[in-house]
């Protein structure tokens, strides 16, 4: 008897856990919008850019300066969003191709996605081929080539029989076989598109628009309830095939369904961004390591924490070395390697 209380007591107070670290992480990041908002040439205070907010969703209701409203929503409010949707995404795609490969390394930009990315953002900008033209050229490929890679690997997985390890090899294989195409386009390109597809490759969300930050949304409100949804056949997939296929999840279709979802996520945000790597790996690390590995509260809290992340990393590169903005890839690069270094000489289960 005194077993199952102290069971029931463990599992409340992991609810309780999780309720408060969601809660922080929503405070946290509705604070950090107010003072994203208020980054820039223009000096705007948290009260003033809240205020201005308001006002724009509320006219009746609040109102703020003109110049406030015209700074908050034309310049830097669908850039602030932008990233924490961007960030989210990226969290959630993460934690869903960690949870299905058993890879605590796995991401969409591990498994060669993003790379497959970089590829199509090259073709576009030094052989000026793509699928779309104008503005949209670049973007048109990037997404395109993320999707060629997702379904390479699925295709190259069910070949020999889809698997966690399969799709990892895959993966792996793609990344390399991109890497390399995008160096050849690289050494043959003029140092202007040099200079160009190594600037999208770092990543950034300076070309933001309330368009772009809706694709990004309308996306993310369509897939992330269904995963969320399926968390139960996540949680069985993460404990092996075996397992999952014992508690009547159909293995190879929950892993490829699951699998193209993260897929277009992460396509549909890098084809805007370019690279931004680690959110994807660091985000679902760290909200497992407070609230545990059942994906019905691991996905929203990873996608909140991958919010959070990102903003942060943007603010940051807006900032220090102001008015000059540092690609918001490269400082999360420099956030995310220490946290690996720590994961790897402090836990043997990372």
């Amino acid at each position: 008897m005194e077993q199952y209380i102290s069971l029931y007591e463990g599992y409340a107070r992991l609810k309780r856990t999780r309720a408060a670290f969601i809660l922080a992480l929503t405070f946290g990041l509705v604070l950090l919008i107010g003072i994203a908002v208020t980054l820039g040439s223009a000096d705007l205070g948290i009260g003033e850019s809240y205020l201005a907010i308001l006002a724009g969703l509320f006219p009746g209701t609040f109102s703020a300066p003109d110049l406030a409203i015209t700074i908050v929503w034309d310049y830097r409010l669908h850039r602030v969003l932008f990233a924490v949707c961007a960030g989210f995404g990226l969290a959630v795609a993460g934690s869903v191709m960690q949870g299905i490969l058993r890879n605590p390394l796995a991401s969409p930009f591990t498994l060669g996605i993003a790379s497959a990315a970089a590829t199509g953002a090259s073709i576009a900008i030094v052989l000026g081929a793509g699928v779309a033209g104008g503005e949209y050229l670049i973007i048109g490929n990037a997404f395109l080539f993320a999707l060629l890679a997702a379904f390479g690997i699925y295709g190259m997985a069910r070949y020999r029989g889809i698997g966690s390890e399969t799709m990892v090899l895959a993966g792996i294989a793609l990344m390399y076989l991109f890497s390399a195409v995008t160096s050849l386009l690289q050494y043959v390109g003029s140092s202007e598109q040099l200079q160009a597809v190594v600037f999208w490759m770092f990543g950034s969300v300076d070309k933001s628009t309330w368009p772009k930050l809706g694709i990004v949304a309308l996306v993310l409100a369509c897939t992330v309830p269904y995963l969320i949804y399926r968390a139960w056949d996540l949680n069985a997939l993460a404990e092996g095939d075996e397992v999952a296929a014992g508690l009547g999840v159909p293995v190879e279709r929950s892993m490829t369904v699951m699998m193209l979802i993260a897929s277009l996520i992460t396509a549909v945000i890098i084809c805007f961004t370019g690279t931004i790597g680690f959110i994807g790996l660091v985000a679902p690390h760290i909200t497992r390591m407070v609230i545990g590995s059942d994906f019905r509260t691991l996905l929203p809290a990873s996608g909140l924490t991958g919010a959070l992340l990102l903003l942060a990393a943007d603010s940051i590169a807006r900032s220090i070395l102001a008015p000059q903005v540092i690609p918001v890839g490269i400082v999360t690069a420099f956030l995310g390697v220490p946290f690996f270094i720590y994961l790897f000489l402090h836990r043997r289960d990372a």
